[in-house]
Parts: C-alpha cells; structure tokens; sequence
C-alpha cells in the first residue's frame, strides 16, 4: 500500500487495540487485508497471545475501527498517543531483497519468520520460496536481518536494499483464510498420526527406513504445529516451542541413526512385505495431504511451501517402498539401511536450523 499523500501532514499516532477474538495467524491475515484499505496506516504489530493489535498510523483511528468491525474480531480501543515525527516513518523503510539458496520447504520459512520476530520495523515479509528469495520492508540497518538469519546455515546474502515509500499488506481473498487455517489443521492430524503408525510398524518389520520415515512425519507435523500454535505469539513462546520440537526432533533422528548402525554391525532381517504395505499407506497419507493443499497452494508463501514439503514427502514414501522391493529382490537389508540413514540425515539435519534460533 503507497502512503496516501493526503495524509503526509496529518498527525501521527501509535494507537492500541484489544482484540478479544484474535489468537490465529489466520485472524492476523485478515485483519491485514481489511487494514490494507486504510490510507495512513504505517506499520502493524500483532501479539496474539495478548491478542494485542498496536498500529502506527495517520489520520483518524476511528478508520481503522471501522474496517476491522465487519471482521466481529471484538476489536477496541485501548490507547492512542501521538507519535514524534522523527519515528519510523516512510521515508525510513527500505526493501531489502535477501537471497537465500537453501529456503525450499515450511520449516525454513518458518524458522525465519521466528529469526526476524524480534527485530523492530519490520512491515512485512514476502517469501519466494521457488526463487529462494525474501523480501522484507523494514526500518533500520539491513545487516541486522542478515545476522539473525546467518545462524541458521541458509546461505542468506543481500541481493538489493533500497530506500521506499511503499508499506504493503497482504491482498489475498480474505474469504478462504478459514478454510485454509482447517487444511493445516487437517494436515498436522494426518501427519501426526502417520508418525505413530509408522514409528510401531517400523519397529514391528525392523525397517529402518519406516523408522526414519515417521519421523519426517514429526518434522511435518512440529512445522504444521509451530505455525499455528508458536507463530505470532511472543517471542519467548516462540523460541521454547521452536527448541523443543527440535530437541526431540534430534533425539529421535540420532535414536534412527543409531538405530542404522547397530543393525549395520548386528545384522537386520527386515520385513520387505510390511515395509511395503506400511510405506504404500504412508504414500496415500501424504498424496491426501498433497490433493489438500494442490488448490490453495497459489495463496500464499506459506502454502506454496507445504506444497513443496508434501511433495517431497511422496518422494520420501516412494523411497521406502523401492527399499522394500530391494530388499525382496536381492535378499539384503542394505537398501533399507540406505534409505534409512538418508532420511535420518535429512530431519537431523533439519532440527539443527531449528536448535540455530535465536
């Protein structure tokens, strides 16, 4: 959204909202997208544990008020105090273009979106996951997002930063923000309970790449989880959340490397036939989670990127059920092990970049 120059002389204001039905990102999005009709406004901070909306701005707050009523989120006034002139106002915002060559899947944008929370005069972020590009409207020095973002190992560099006038807000249908919000819930339950399904029979035929497929199934379900849970809520939360879902997303996969190589040593004598049935059920769980998401995938980064994650997860299942063709066909427990070892590396290596938030 271009400011309106006929608000240029207007008073500034930081104006405070209690929102008693706002606790989603779902609800943030909408009322994102009402506001984004408002001329004047500037910045929009949410606080969804507090359900707590501060919004820097020029012109009336009655505006606002009266955007954010057809809503029924409960919204009221709490405070409004005029702003010094000199704060964070348009002629200070910069877009930065970051290029980030190994952002491909939702647990990456999500583990940035924690990075950046803390970070004061951030206006929005607009992610290209298929470009592996972040684009952040932001008050401040650029290189602070760039050392948030370093820790994690994603290779982040600054492509482009330039002075804008430009504060934009999300202008998607507002209309299928609930349905979207029920898709991930939906998807965090399927994956959740593939993770158990999988994790007993994989025990139960010995297979090591069942083990490590369920869990790529935890890691789908803490991102799913963290995004409608932790996401939004104070940094703090935030943060605990993100580490203990990798903590134990580490112990787990460690456990399945472990797992790997004592049968390596030891031998295995994995079930090919149960290998198969469970890795074909696993398949139809996530082509179900795939179908899901296929129509709404062009709503947003975050869409996009489940889309992608699911994907590779149908990948992932095809890889076990090939490993149990193997093992049929050659009578070895090494494709198995393969298959399992990848996996494992693959979410371990994923609960590092979430243990790297800071």
């Amino acid at each position: 959204m271009n400011i309106d120059p006929s608000m240029a002389a207007a008073e500034r204001a930081r104006s405070v909202l209690s929102v008693s039905k706002m606790d989603c990102p779902s609800e943030e999005n909408l009322i994102r997208i009402a506001l984004g009709k408002v001329a004047g406004i500037e910045t929009l901070s949410f606080d969804l544990g507090a359900r707590i909306l501060t919004v820097d701005h020029r012109g009336p707050v009655e505006n606002i008020l009266s955007a954010l009523a057809p809503l029924n989120l409960g919204a009221q006034l709490s405070a409004s105090n005029p702003l010094p002139s000199d704060s964070h106002d348009a002629a200070s915002m910069f877009e930065s273009t970051l290029g980030i060559p190994k952002m491909d899947c939702p647990s990456e944008e999500n583990m940035i979106r924690m990075a950046l929370a803390d970070i004061d005069g951030i206006q929005s972020l607009d992610f290209d996951l298929s470009g592996r590009q972040l684009r952040v409207v932001h008050a401040g020095d650029v290189q602070q997002l760039v050392d948030k973002l370093r820790p994690l190992g994603l290779g982040t560099k600054l492509v482009e930063s330039r002075r804008t006038t430009a504060v934009p807000l999300p202008g998607a249908d507002a209309s299928g923000d609930a349905s979207e919000a029920r898709t991930l819930r939906l998807l965090l339950a399927i994956n959740a309970v593939m993770f158990f399904v999988e994790m007993t029979w994989g025990l139960i035929a010995q297979s090591a790449g069942l083990v490590a497929d369920s869990l790529d199934m935890f890691a789908d379900a803490a991102v799913y989880g963290l995004a409608l849970y932790a996401v939004g809520r104070a940094v703090s939360m935030k943060a605990r959340a993100a580490h203990l879902a990798g903590w134990l997303q580490m112990i787990l996969a460690i456990g399945a490397l472990a797992e790997v190589i004592r049968r390596f040593l030891f031998g295995s004598d994995p079930e090919s036939s149960l290998m198969m049935s469970v890795g074909a059920i696993a398949l139809v769980a996530n082509v179900a989670c795939l179908v899901l998401i296929a129509k709404k995938r062009d709503r947003g980064a975050h869409m996009k990127a489940s889309y992608i994650f699911s994907a590779n997860d149908v990948i992932a299942n095809l890889g076990v059920i090939v490993a149990g063709v193997l093992v049929t066909w050659t009578g070895s427990a090494y494709p198995d092990l393969v298959v399992g070892a990848v996996i494992a590396a693959i979410v371990l290596n994923g609960a590092r970049r979430i243990l790297a938030l800071r």
